[in-house]
C-alpha cells in the first residue's frame, strides 16, 4: 500500500509540476495564423487567397471567429489580423467584389504593410521587439 501512495504522490508531483512550468519561446502571445483553415474556406490564388464574395471586414471577421488573433487593425478598406508569427491582411479584391487574403511572416508583413500598420504593432527591426529566437533580452 504504501508503495502505491508514493507511487501517486510521485505522479501527482510530476503533473503539478508539468502544469506549472512553461516555456517562454512557446509562450509568445497568441494563437498561431489558421493556415489550414484558409486553405480550406478560400480559393487559392497566386499571391493568396480569394473570397469571391465577401468584403475584408466579413472575412476578417470570420478568420477571426474561427482562430482569435492577437490583434486587428483596420486601415481605410483593408483588414488585418496579427498572430503569433504572423500577419493576415484583408484587402478587397481586384475584381471589385470578394476581398484578397494574403499571409506573411511577421517580419515581412510588418515591413510590406508598415504604411497601414504605422506604429500601431511593435517594429520587429526595433531593438525593444521581443522575437521567438534565441538570444539575450527576453
Amino acid at each position: 500500500m504504501k508503495t502505491a501512495l508514493r507511487i501517486s504522490a510521485v505522479f501527482l508531483a510530476m503533473a503539478a509540476l508539468a502544469a506549472c512550468s512553461s516555456d517562454s519561446d512557446d509562450d509568445d502571445g497568441g494563437n498561431a495564423v489558421p493556415s489550414a483553415w484558409i486553405r480550406g474556406q478560400y480559393t487559392s490564388s497566386g499571391t493568396g487567397y480569394v473570397d469571391r464574395t465577401d468584403a475584408a471586414p466579413q472575412v476578417a471577421r470570420e478568420i477571426d471567429g474561427n482562430t482569435t488573433a492577437v490583434a486587428r487593425l483596420t486601415d481605410g478598406d483593408r483588414e488585418f489580423l496579427r498572430y503569433r508569427d504572423d500577419i493576415v491582411a484583408i484587402s478587397p479584391h481586384a475584381s471589385g467584389t470578394g476581398s484578397l487574403i494574403e499571409i506573411d511572416d511577421y517580419r515581412t508583413g510588418h515591413r510590406r504593410w508598415r504604411t497601414h500598420i504605422g506604429s500601431a504593432w511593435p517594429d520587429p527591426d526595433s531593438a525593444a521587439f521581443r522575437g521567438g529566437g534565441p538570444g539575450s533580452g527576453k
